[in-house]
């Protein structure tokens, strides 16, 4: 059957993963992995055998044309990223885009994905949210900050442990340093912690504990 899968793995937490994806995952002829080391650890504990491709960053381009010919003769494939659900700051809107130019069914299962599990616990209102992922690193990251400070929906961003002092201050001087801020590290892992409190107080914390692991931070829109 000709269709493209994507499906969310845990981000951390292997029990998250659902019955259904794990079902995907044996049927299909072909899984596209981010990194083929880090899935290969998450399809050996479910016992999937399909064979695996790497698509990342730096080969979906080139790829993409290649893959919607393996769909169009037949191929069922599933594309998965290192966690989470794919296309969200990771790989996969191209391939995506590309199905659905050339008429390819495309199905995206729920799952997991960081950013939720952040929003809904971080005490900011989440009727009205913008996901924003990571900033510019240098080009063009004033100009999105000068913009985003007068964002009156919550904003979401994903960011790195050795960025997350430079964001915070970014935060503090564009924002104000009373901007409510949460920030989510290492979510459904063993060392999974919430810090909440205005942009000042959060980056004092930091300052004094350096942070490992994945990060989410939720920021409070303009009222």
């Amino acid at each position: 059957m000709s269709k493209l899968f994507l499906v969310p793995t845990p981000i951390g937490n292997l029990k998250d993963m659902t019955f259904r994806a794990i079902e995907v995952l044996k049927e299909v002829d072909l899984i596209l992995a981010e990194d083929t080391r880090t899935s290969g650890k998450l399809l050996k504990h479910f016992d999937i055998t399909t064979p695996m491709q790497s698509h990342h960053m730096h080969n979906e381009h080139r790829m993409v044309e290649s893959l919607v010919n393996k769909l169009k003769s037949g191929m069922s494939v599933a594309l998965i990223s290192d966690a989470g659900t794919p296309a969200i700051s990771d790989p996969g809107f191209l391939l995506t885009r590309a199905c659905v130019e050339n008429n390819i069914d495309v199905e995206c299962l729920p799952g997991a994905t960081a950013f939720v599990p952040a929003l809904v616990n971080s005490g900011l209102s989440n009727d009205k949210f913008v996901f924003e992922g990571f900033l510019p690193v240098k080009k063009g990251r004033q100009t999105r900050l000068k913009l985003l400070a007068e964002e009156p929906r919550t904003m979401v961003f994903y960011e790195s442990p050795h960025k997350l002092i430079k964001t915070l201050s970014n935060f503090c001087e564009y924002f104000g340093e009373d901007r409510k801020v949460s920030v989510s590290r290492e979510l459904t892992k063993l060392y999974e912690e919430t810090i909440r409190g205005t942009a000042k107080a959060v980056l004092e914390h930091y300052t004094n504990k350096p942070p490992k692991g994945e990060i989410v931070i939720i920021v409070d829109g303009k009222n």
